[in-house]
């Protein structure tokens, strides 16, 4: 996939203020400080696209990005170029906030997760540095139970020695595996390496194209 635009549109409190679901939606979710928005700016090739913070918690609305890309075997001439959402949703547990600001916060990505009928898969961001943390197991459960389509994004994956990374990597897997019979697709993933990014284009080009098939069979 080359991206040929990708421009911030809007920031929504809930998901009936978001835009007319006309187009494959892809949602990025993690812990705060996971790394969400630098994964966001090095998939979309612009370092100002989301804006990104040491502080946790600053990502507070459902912010919609338009973005208009080419399938990676275009070669000039003059086809249209596919449009679709790429959004940044708060993330999940521990912003230094009230508990009923939290929970304002939760209801709003929960509906957002369930009733967005264009959201085509949402990428959890895990931080590869660390062992696997109950918090994004549980998220992940949730969102099994919820019906959500998903695959994962390891974060950061050149803060740590490949070692540490694939051995995080696997275990979080492996935890995965005591509650899940099928395993999500899964990425390892830098921003400051641009590692990950064409796996992951490539990803969202065949969810695109095979939504576009669907619509019209």
């Amino acid at each position: 996939m080359i991206i040929q635009s990708a421009t911030y549109l809007i920031s929504s409190p809930e998901y009936t203020k978001c835009p007319k679901p006309d187009r494959p939606e892809y949602a990025f979710i993690g812990r705060s400080n996971v790394g969400k928005s630098s994964l966001i700016n090095m998939l979309c090739d612009n370092q100002k696209l989301a804006k990104t913070s040491s502080a946790p918690g600053k990502t507070q609305l459902i912010n919609h990005f338009d973005i208009k890309s080419y399938p990676q075997a275009h070669v000039g001439g003059t086809l249209k170029p596919d449009a679709w959402y790429l959004v940044d949703l708060p993330g999940y547990g521990f912003a230094k906030v009230s508990q009923s600001q939290r929970k304002q916060w939760e209801k709003m990505i929960e509906n957002y997760l369930r009733k967005r009928e264009n959201l085509i898969s949402v990428f959890v961001l895990i931080d590869s540095r660390h062992s696997p943390q109950k918090l994004d197991l549980d998220f992940i459960d949730q969102l099994g139970e919820w019906e959500v389509p998903f695959c994962l994004a390891f974060t950061k994956a050149d803060k740590e020695t490949q070692k540490i990374v694939s051995k995080n990597v696997k275990d979080f897997l492996d935890a995965m595996r005591k509650t899940w019979q099928f395993l999500p697709q899964s990425f390892v993933t830098s921003a400051d390496k641009k590692m990950g990014r064409d796996k992951m284009l490539q990803f969202i080009e065949t969810c695109n194209s095979e939504a576009a098939n669907t619509e019209n069979e």
